[in-house]
Order: C-alpha cells, then structure tokens, then sequence
C-alpha cells in the first residue's frame, strides 16, 4: 500500500474521515444487500444485477483501502505559517505577463482543486512556488510552456 505522506487541511482530514465512515458504515451495507439479493434471482452467469453490484463493491472497497490510507499517512497542515515565504498552506499572489494577477493556495494532492485556486504542492506551478519569497520571479515549466511568475504576496 501507499505510505507516501498526504498533505491535508483540518477541515480535509475531517471529510475524508467521513467518507471512510459513510462507505464502510452505508455504503458497504448497502452493496452487501445489493449482491444478496442478485443472488436470490437464481444464475449468476447472466445475472447483470448481480455483476452491476460485484463492481460496484470492488469500487466501494478499493475507496475505502485509498481513505484508509490517505487518513493513515496524513500529515496535518498548520493553521500559523510563516507568511515571509510559500509553503504548504499558504496562499500566494503571483503575477504573470500572460495571466495577470492570480491568488493560488498551496495544498496536498488529496485536496487540489486547480479550478477553485487549490493547487497542489506536487503540481509543476505549486513545487516551483515553495519555498519562494515576495519578490521572487519563479519560472514554471509546464507541457503548454514555460511561465513566469512574480511572487506578490504571501499570507
């Protein structure tokens, strides 16, 4: 299994424990009856409700072994971080010559949301962000190109 450490927030670390509780707790369950059921319909060669339900329970307990070990390896993110440089946590506003301005928030891979402005600390734009300084000019090389941004604040 995985063990590389997973970068969460408070607030992820509390929803993925609540998705592990609501697929072990319900969804499990739910499968459990689904496939029994199936069962009582007689042949399981040609039993699609039967089949439906047995991949559905192979996702099922395939999510609850990757919450299980993203809640294992998890290391929490501080809520006080230094704000003289971008590290994991920090919200940092860059500018670029093709983009403008724009606000990134460094977080774990678990958590990223590049759409929403969550970027992950192992994505090209946010490894090449940490450890930076206001002032600093970070060049982000991407399959799309190379970027050039100016860090502009940090907080």
């Amino acid at each position: 299994m995985n063990n590389k450490p997973s970068y969460l927030s408070r607030e992820g670390l509390e929803r993925l424990r609540a998705e592990l509780d609501e697929m072990v707790g319900t969804r499990r369950v739910e499968v459990a009856q689904r496939i029994h059921d199936a069962k009582e319909h007689g042949d399981l060669t040609e039993n699609a409700e039967y089949e439906d339900a047995k991949n559905e329970q192979a996702f099922v307990e395939g999510r609850i072994q990757a919450l299980d070990a993203l809640i294992k390896n998890a290391i929490l993110i501080s809520d006080h971080h230094a704000t003289d440089h971008v590290s994991i946590g920090t919200t940092v506003a860059v500018e670029s010559a093709a983009a403008g301005l724009e606000e990134f928030h460094i977080v774990g891979s678990a958590e990223a949301k590049p759409t929403e402005g969550r970027i992950s600390n192992e994505s090209p734009v946010g490894r090449a962000l940490l450890g930076k300084k206001r002032g600093d000019k970070v060049v982000v090389h991407v399959p799309a190109g190379d970027f050039t941004y100016t860090v502009k604040e940090i907080r």
